[in-house]
């Protein structure tokens, strides 16, 4: 998985960054093996002035489906952030259940094609 970190209006610190790469990877863990880049663009919408306007975009491209296209504005980007990536994660994990229950033709993790082939326990 290639990450994209990007920022307008402001710097992007080492910190920031790290918070960023963390919380995506948590966020996004469950679809890795589907995805092929990850685009995070953090901007300052108003600059100066204030208000709600700290943006954060995550774009996650997928190797077999259109990509996901989270955004969020908060007065907080940290939150923004934290928002942006829970949102990416579970948009994620149901583009793939959806995936895997109407397309059964197209390629499925090696984890769930093991579970698929395990013969189920009998009580």
């Amino acid at each position: 998985m290639q990450l994209d970190i990007q920022s307008q209006g402001f710097s992007l610190t080492e910190g920031l960054r790290e918070y960023v790469m963390k919380r995506l990877a948590y966020a996004l863990n469950y679809g890795d093996t589907a995805i092929t880049r990850v685009i995070v663009r953090l901007s300052d919408i108003n600059g100066p002035r204030g208000g709600d306007d700290k943006r954060c975009l995550v774009e996650v491209r997928l190797k077999s489906a259109p990509a996901v296209v989270i955004e969020d504005t908060e007065a907080d980007l940290y939150l923004a952030i934290d928002r942006a990536a829970e949102r990416a994660g579970r948009t994620l994990s149901r583009r793939l259940a959806r995936q895997r229950e109407f397309a059964p033709g197209l390629p499925v993790a090696p984890v769930e094609q093991e579970a698929a082939t395990r013969p189920c326990p009998t009580n």
